[in-house]
């Protein structure tokens, strides 16, 4: 839990309480996501949360202020722990294993809760831009980072359309995933990356 600044400020020593379990953040995390799957952003509650992971209310609000805060926290674990950037040495190596992670990971029990979080932005203007930043912009990050090794290596275009190639590869798995329903599978990786991400920008 973070300690106030005013604390130090007046000279006080903060209170020593047990060390923060992490083990216990990811379980809690994890109940969040599960409760979400299930009902959704707005009808979540801590008390809900709480009562999945088997724990007091009071240890969530020890750790989180909101659901909000809460939520935004579980997204950016998420990307930190399962957006990895691969590295094979080749573009179309690189955009296989990550769209491959990428859609494995949205096809899981994640994936429910992504649908019902994905579909409360347009209503819910801070958890928005609080997605946008952590989840949405670790992910850009990464096919952003792909695709500048690939210019240092000399297998993109001139004039890449580097940004929209970042949408793109984004786009295809999300729509699929909130849309049509169709399976996030190897075959359709591969046609992403072989049909529509390799023609638009490698040289």
């Amino acid at each position: 839990m973070a300690v106030s600044t005013t604390a130090f400020n007046e000279g006080r020593v903060p209170q020593r309480g047990r060390p923060r379990d992490a083990s216990r953040d990811d379980a809690l995390r994890q109940a969040a996501l599960e409760v979400m799957a299930e009902v959704g952003y707005r009808a979540l509650t801590m008390d809900a949360v709480a009562a999945r992971a088997r724990a007091g209310k009071a240890t969530i609000y020890r750790r989180w202020e909101s659901k909000l805060d809460l939520v935004i926290d579980t997204c950016t674990q998420l990307a930190t722990q399962n957006l990895a950037a691969p590295d094979t040495g080749s573009l179309a190596g690189d955009l296989r294993e990550f769209l491959s992670s990428f859609a494995a990971f949205l096809s899981g029990p994640i994936g429910k809760a992504a649908q019902a979080l994905v579909g409360e932005l347009p209503h819910e203007p801070e958890l928005a831009a609080a997605f946008r930043e952590t989840f949405l912009i670790s992910q850009r990050d990464v096919l952003r980072g792909i695709l500048d090794r690939a210019a240092d290596r000399g297998e993109l275009k001139a004039d890449a359309p580097r940004g929209m190639a970042v949408e793109i590869a984004g786009a295809a798995l999300i729509y699929r995933l909130m849309l049509t329903g169709d399976p996030l599978d190897e075959p359709f990786v591969e046609k992403v990356v072989e049909q529509v991400l390799l023609p638009l920008v490698h040289a």
